[in-house]
């Protein structure tokens, strides 16, 4: 039998797009093994990662390693999940995701088992770089089997919730990675990973998808692609994870490493430009809508990194997880309120007013806690981290959608939206925490030399304090005040880059109404992007 031979579907099972699943109908009982079964592999595409991420000190301690060769971890996930995007979509049509996913969880199982026999850094980047191929694979099918929940008119909620749900890790990963690091120190970590990919493998494995349409598409010079973008893509996630920690101007390697990236990155689009079937589609990339599309998923990500200037805040202020515990839990309350708000409230009418809303609520989160001093504590910042939570979740849901009714218009495509939206996603990540990270140690600087230059023992109050503690003590006091000075800034520094991306985006919307009101082409006036009707199941 031929495998790749046009199947017969009824018009209510067609697959929207070689490589997705069939959508029959099912039973109520079916649809909620389907629900349950998407959030618990889409949970672990992304859980493993953020313990890992929110643990990163407590990790450095346990495997004996400097605080630069600990940022290896999250450097060797996003080489991974990013590249394997690059062939994912094209496995997927031509040999089915089911076999590239149970194939790469067996591989993540397998490495994480070996990585708790053998202590050292370079099985822990092994069991992050696994994780982060079998992560890629994880995503889309965690949304694949949501889709499979909900019947055809609410399919967009359930595209909603499938990419909502990954959005959780990091929330969730705060809740209980100190009770796990407790059980056996890192071992806890990777005992739980461990967990997830095998309870993973056992639903997939229960619970098969719908069988879909596959189609031959490799073709050589994909590899030839591959070998190309992936390192590039390694270098700079290389360059971003630990540019901060060993500064941007002071290890040659990253200059170096930067100029290799580019140079390996464009050569790779450079193949693909020129090629009559290409696996990344420059010109289609390069469209205003879609380029606009990467920019406005890349700015939010940069928003979102302001739960990890939250994090250093309240550490710099000496507190520690299990005094946060509240906070994450309103977090991820906030999240979840934002996720299931987004999976009601979207069509593709309500999506540019969904975004701005969104970004409104954080920039209003941001502003918030950007009057924070030495008495902030945990419970002032509930309100904030509620509103960042809730519209993170808010966002990424209506972003995905409207980027997706592009591809759903020429499905060739497909490869091409999967890396954008992964690498605006989690290289994405990245790139705020750099961006963020800096900025705070820029202006922890400068606030620390405008306070040692109104230090005098002139002064009764300085000249008392250095009597009575010392001046060592005054010193701590003094680099304690810029941070928070220095994390106020970066609050205030989000908060403004929030109202800019709104005000772009309402922009943007405002012109092309506009411009339909004047009998123009209104390509994407339902979003100033890119409209969708979803009445298939279909992924990045």
């Amino acid at each position: 039998m031929d495998v790749y031979a046009p199947q017969v579907w009824q018009p209510h099972e067609r697959p929207t797009l070689p490589g997705s699943p069939s959508t029959p109908h099912h039973s109520f009982p079916k649809r909620i093994a389907f629900l349950l079964v998407g959030f618990i592999v889409a949970i672990t595409g992304g859980l493993g990662n953020a313990l890992v991420s929110v643990n990163l000190p407590y990790l450095q301690g346990s495997l004996g390693v400097y605080s630069t060769e600990i940022q290896w971890l999250p450097a060797a996930y996003v080489m991974a999940n990013v590249s394997m995007n690059l062939l994912l979509v094209k496995f997927r049509q031509q040999y089915g995701l089911r076999l590239f996913t149970e194939l790469f969880l067996i591989l993540y199982a397998g490495v994480t088992v070996a990585h708790l026999f053998v202590h050292g850094l370079g099985s822990a980047i092994a069991v992050r770089a696994a994780h982060g191929m079998s992560g890629a694979a994880l995503t889309t099918l965690g949304l694949y089997y949501t889709l499979q929940a909900f019947p055809a008119q609410h399919r967009l909620k359930g595209a909603v919730l499938g990419i909502g749900f990954s959005q959780l890790a990091i929330p969730m990963a705060r809740l209980f990675s100190s009770d796990l690091m407790e059980i056996a120190e890192w071992r806890g970590l990777y005992f739980f990973e461990l967990g997830l990919a095998l309870v993973s493998l056992a639903c997939v494995l229960s619970l098969k998808l719908p069988p879909g349409d596959r189609i031959k598409v490799f073709e050589k010079m994909d590899f030839v692609t591959f070998g190309l973008f992936a390192p590039g893509v390694a270098l700079l996630s290389a360059v971003l994870a630990l540019g901060r920690s060993v500064w941007w101007l002071e290890a040659r390697w990253v200059g170096y490493s930067l100029a290799g990236a580019i140079a390996l990155i464009v050569a790779a689009l450079a193949v693909e430009h020129n090629r009559a079937r290409p696996l990344l589609n420059t010109r289609w990339l390069s469209n205003g809508n879609i380029a606009r599309l990467a920019l406005s998923v890349l700015l939010i990500r940069v928003v979102q990194s302001e739960a990890s200037g939250t994090v250093g805040f309240l550490q710099a202020l000496g507190l520690n997880n299990d005094q946060m515990l509240t906070l994450w839990w309103i977090t991820m309350a906030g999240a979840v309120a934002g996720m299931v708000i987004s999976a009601l409230w979207i069509s593709p009418a309500r999506i540019p007013g969904q975004l701005l809303f969104s970004l409104a609520v954080m920039a209003l989160g941001a502003y918030l806690d950007s009057d924070a001093t030495n008495l902030t504590r945990p419970q002032d910042l509930y309100l904030s981290q509620f509103l960042l939570g809730f519209g993170g979740a808010l966002f990424v849901g209506p972003t995905f959608v409207s980027g997706f009714g592009a591809v759903i218009a020429a499905p060739s495509n497909l490869v091409s939206f999967s890396v954008m939206f992964s690498i605006t996603q989690t290289l994405g990540s990245l790139l705020g925490t750099a961006l963020t990270g800096t900025f705070q140690v820029v202006r922890e600087k400068y606030h620390s030399s405008v306070l040692v230059d109104h230090l005098t023992l002139l002064d009764p109050l300085v000249a008392a304090r250095v009597s009575s503690s010392g001046l060592t003590s005054l010193s701590a006091v003094a680099t304690r005040e810029a941070n928070i000075l220095a994390y106020n800034d970066v609050f205030l520094a989000i908060t403004v880059l929030a109202l800019l991306t709104m005000a772009w985006l309402l922009a943007r919307y405002l012109w092309t109404i506009c411009t339909a009101c004047q009998g123009a082409p209104a390509t994407n006036a339902q979003t100033g992007m890119a409209g969708v009707s979803l009445n298939n199941s279909g992924s990045h």
